[in-house]
């Protein structure tokens, strides 16, 4: 299945139900007076998080989502019914953000999180809402509502705890195909990664964490070299990154030239994700001898005096477990951080804010080339003035799992 991480779509909520003039008249009764009903609320369009999806596709095809109309109000004060409200099914991790105002409207993080995009219309007034002491037969009507149309962009964002980067073929799908289940593919040559992907990494049950694979950067990423920096979104939300250094690259420059080049491109694309935790795993260590990896090791303890430094071999599984056993730890006390410290948790929620900004004005920045990838979505529709069930879209794609 085809992986699309960002999208555009239109969300039109139900127009509310007009008012009903009428009044009663029965046999034998002389005064009936007014008995107009009101009209019922426009429905919402809601967004929902499932964790089934794992991609924007449906959204690539199906761009456009509208609510039921509110029925008018009719006599006997009978009110008008509500319109239905549209759910819409979204990938847990999704960003949605209103294309015309820039605003960020939410972010569905969780499984069943519904979050409200478009508000339906109010319901219009029957002229026996308008009934009084003084105005005994109303001739008072009001019109419903217009509901709420938004043009919306979608970002998924993918929802991990630990993210690799690092250089095309330093070993990151490798060290994820070996600590989880995830299978991506796994060859001798550079960008055989071109869609991130997530695996759960089972340290005792209830200590397990999710770490996210997202294809290698180049230098010049940043100006939109080689995949660019399109995926770097899917680390937005990771607690640790892990920076993978190939101990002996191919291209024959050194592994700290190489180190360096990553972190620079990092920064260029948001400063403030460059102030994520980043531990530097040097991988591929089978393929060095020992006073190698002596030195190496000097020399990146030099450069990067503050990161956590470790060095494994997915091969031999050398360090491995080392490496696990730390980021269980890192993990537990970022997440008992979050829970029990309010000034850490405000400081992280900061944080995100600032890399969120960043990842919009990248986004906003490759436009042109992502509509051409996304595909655009019409500004011109007709009337609500019906429910258009043929835009429903009520199953949606096969879903293929990457961390069973």
């Amino acid at each position: 299945m085809q992986f699309i991480d960002e999208a555009n779509i239109r969300v039109e909520a139900g127009k509310g139900g007009h008012g009903c003039l009428s009044f009663r008249r029965e046999k034998y009764i002389a005064k009936g007076g007014p008995d107009g009903g009101n009209g019922g609320d426009g429905g919402k369009v809601i967004l929902v998080g499932d964790s089934a999806l794992n991609t924007l596709i449906d959204f690539r095809y199906q761009p456009l989502y509208r609510a039921e109309n509110g029925r008018p109000g009719s006599g006997r004060n009978k009110t008008g019914a509500k319109g239905q409200d549209r759910r819409v099914r979204v990938p847990v991790g999704t960003s949605v953000i209103d294309e015309e105002t820039l605003e960020t409207i939410g972010d569905v993080v969780r499984a069943g999180q519904e979050l409200l995009v478009a508000e339906g219309g109010f319901h219009g007034m029957g002229n026996a809402h308008f009934k009084s002491s003084t105005n005994r037969a109303p001739r008072r009507t009001t019109t419903g509502g217009i509901g709420d149309h938004r043009q919306l962009r979608l970002q998924l964002k993918l929802m991990a705890d630990v993210g690799l980067l690092g250089l095309p073929n330093a070993g990151k799908s490798t060290l994820i195909s070996t600590v989880s289940q995830a299978r991506p593919k796994v060859a001798d040559y550079p960008f055989t990664t071109l869609v991130p992907s997530l695996g759960v990494v089972g340290a005792d049950g209830d200590s397990s964490f999710v770490m996210a694979d997202i294809p290698g950067i180049i230098k010049g990423a940043a100006q939109g070299a080689g995949l660019g920096t399109q995926f770097l979104r899917h680390l937005s939300r990771t607690r640790i990154l892990l920076h993978l250094v190939d101990a002996a690259p191919a291209d024959g420059r050194s592994p700290i030239e190489n180190a360096v080049i990553v972190d620079e491109e990092i920064g260029s694309y948001s400063a403030a994700l460059a102030e994520r935790p980043n531990w530097i795993v040097v991988s591929k260590i089978d393929l060095v001898d020992d006073v190698q990896r002596a030195r190496l090791l000097t020399e990146l303890r030099t450069a990067y005096p503050q990161r956590p430094l470790h060095m494994v071999s997915a091969a031999t599984g050398e360090g491995l477990s080392e490496l696990v056993d730390a980021l269980k730890k890192a993990i537990a006390k970022v997440r008992a951080d979050l829970a029990n410290d309010e000034t850490f948790a405000a400081t992280q929620a900061v944080l995100e804010a600032r890399i969120s900004e960043d990842v919009l004005s990248r986004s906003l920045d490759v436009r042109p080339q992502r509509v051409a990838d996304t595909g655009t979505v019409s500004q011109e529709h007709g009337e609500n003035d019906q429910n258009d069930e043929k835009n429903n879209t009520e199953e949606g794609p096969e879903v293929v799992y990457l961390n069973e």
